[in-house]
């Protein structure tokens, strides 16, 4: 059933989900479908596949991945953080977006990050503070999504991880990286250091065995209890302890935690070309990642091709005009009104295309004024890129893409039951007001959610069969890594493994950063001679991970910027 929500229509809340014994359902569909998981580390999608070898759906498999990517890869997400999930029900053809995303103390405020004399407090401070912590809501998401979609018992999805976690795993080399960049402010941390510790004074490397026999004890509660152990009792108690340490303290109450509930929707879906592409809504940003894609839809992108600049170009602009809109009304609807449909509408589509002149650089792009949009203050927010991307199938042929965060790299630098605590709070407007008097939409306001550039993406043929699945990390950067995947797959041709493999381009406000070394330079050079400014990058750091299905084969990519793996089963 798919869902052309361009209305936001209230959300609400759901009572809790009693987590029950038995299984929760049992798909009737015959098995298929070859199983596919593409992660960003070889054991937590080894994990993902063990679940489905057994039986288990797309669901079941997402637990165990995010159970030990936690573990393998808590630079990147964890149980501690939050996430955005769209789930396809193979059965009932429905497609669901689940939203995950922390939440503020409902003590927060517009001056949440905010220092006595009213500018903002240093990013780093922020960052690393009590204050940046909300209320995790990745494991509560997929506890909601595994009571309707689950088939195997909750309690034995987490046999991987625990076990990963007492007897230890080796560090990979790009968690190995992040524990050598002296950069990074959470290397500093307390609680890093002391996890990390190598017991000579500094931090272990690449290749070292590391256990987490704290963190194997929080998953035991956790198979057992279910996600209530993030609602109450001592889980709760312990994070709302330490994030009330230093200063700025935070200010998390057990109450906070009670009244957290994750959300489920209709995803949002539009055409493109011949196909449906379907997403979160907001807090999201997956809805600009839509408005990029219908103006490229005004230009012969399959025409042009990864060779020609011109293709490019429409690139560049696509997403300078999404990034304009996207700051300027993307937010927690449940507290703002985001003008999804006028950001959509053609007419309005229409607008933003005249703005680009073939061979030409736009001037600087301002946001629009879609219909029944609010005046907002220009938005400061910034987005550290610790995040992460899956992509599930199973025997039965339900699937879900998945983005899942703790924010920075290990989140706050501070960590409960051997997992890090997301900083996800961070990811507020931390200026609440502009010159122009007007509030900032993505402003602190106590139990709203952050805005996120998580855009978890599944691909549709007219017929509604899904095809395809993509998403990836990179903080605001995530909506320019999908857009290049997404132009290159539907209107390039390409394989996955080739899109994802194009050089990265993210191009907002006036600056177009350009991952030098994979881009043509004849390219560049012509993107130059059309005055675009042009920074010419060492790397973008996307982690782009998806699938195309065909009836012929299964063509899934993982980005060799990073470690993830691609498994098939049989």
């Amino acid at each position: 059933m798919f869902a052309r929500n361009l209305f936001i229509r209230p959300l609400f809340i759901l009572a809790a989900v009693t987590l029950c014994a038995c299984a929760t359902t049992t798909p009737d569909q015959a098995p298929t479908f070859a199983p596919v998981v593409i992660a960003a580390n070889p054991l937590a999608a080894e994990a993902g596949m063990d679940i489905l070898e057994k039986g288990g759906t797309a669901i079941d498999a997402a637990v165990a991945v995010q159970a030990t990517l936690g573990l393998v890869e808590p630079q990147s997400s964890g149980i501690g953080g939050g996430a955005f999930m769209v789930y396809f029900d193979a059965k009932t053809g429905k497609v669901i977006q689940y939203n995950g995303r922390e939440t503020a103390p409902k003590a927060a405020s517009s001056d949440w990050f905010l220092k006595e004399d009213g500018t903002p407090l240093p990013f780093v401070e922020a960052m690393l503070s009590g204050r940046s912590t909300g209320v995790p809501g990745v494991m509560h998401m997929l506890e909601k999504a595994h009571s309707a979609h689950g088939n195997l018992l909750w309690k034995d999805l987490f046999g991987t991880p625990v076990r990963l976690a007492e007897n230890g795993f080796i560090i990979s080399p790009r968690l190995g990286d992040y524990l050598t960049q002296t950069r990074l402010p959470q290397n500093n941390a307390p609680d890093l250091k002391a996890y990390f510790s190598d017991g000579q004074g500094g931090l272990k490397k690449t290749g070292d065995r590391l256990t987490n026999p704290a963190y194997a004890e929080t998953l035991r509660h956790l198979a057992d209890k279910g996600a209530v152990i993030f609602r109450e009792g001592p889980l709760v108690e312990a994070i709302i302890a330490r994030t009330s340490e230093g200063t700025p303290a935070g200010a998390l109450t057990p109450d906070d935690f009670k009244s957290y509930f994750p959300k489920s929707d209709d995803a949002l879906c539009e055409p493109y070309r011949i196909y449906i592409i379907c997403v979160p809504l907001p807090p999201s940003s997956a809805p600009s990642l839509l408005q990029a894609l219908k103006i490229a839809e005004r230009f012969p992108m399959g025409e042009y091709g990864p060779t020609d600049p011109r293709g490019w170009q429409v690139i560049i602009e696509a997403q300078r005009l999404m990034y304009a809109d996207r700051d300027q009304y993307m937010a927690d609807s449940e507290f703002v009104s985001v003008p999804l449909k006028g950001l959509l509408d053609p007419a309005y589509i229409d607008g933003r295309v005249a703005t680009i002149t073939p061979g030409k650089a736009a001037p600087t792009p301002t946001y629009g004024q879609p219909s029944k949009a609010v005046a907002w203050a220009a938005d400061n927010t910034r987005e550290p890129a610790g995040t992460s991307h899956f992509v599930i199938r199973d025997r039965y042929g339900n699937a879900v893409s998945v983005t899942t965060s703790v924010e920075s790299y290990f989140g706050s630098g501070r960590m409960v039951g051997g997992f890090f605590l997301n900083n996800q709070l961070t990811d507020f407007s931390f200026a609440p007001t502009g010159t122009d008097g007007h509030t900032a939409a993505n402003a602190v306001e106590g139990g709203k959610r952050p805005r996120s550039s998580m855009s978890p993406v599944m691909i549709f043929d007219q017929n509604k069969n899904l095809i395809g699945m993509v998403g990836s990390p990179g903080g605001s950067s995530i909506l320019a890594y999908n857009f290049k995947a997404l132009i290159g797959v539907l209107d390039w041709g390409l394989t996955m493994p080739e899109a994802v493999a194009l050089p990265n381009v993210v191009a907002r406000g006036d600056t177009v950063r350009i991952e030098a070394a994979l881009m043509p330079a004849a390219i560049t050079q012509a993107l130059k001679d059309m005055s675009y400014d042009i920074q010419e990058v060492a790397g973008e750091n996307s982690g782009l991970h998806g699938v195309m299905f065909y009836p012929d084969r299964i063509d899934g990519g993982a980005d060799p910027r990073r470690e993830g793996v691609v498994l098939i089963g049989k």
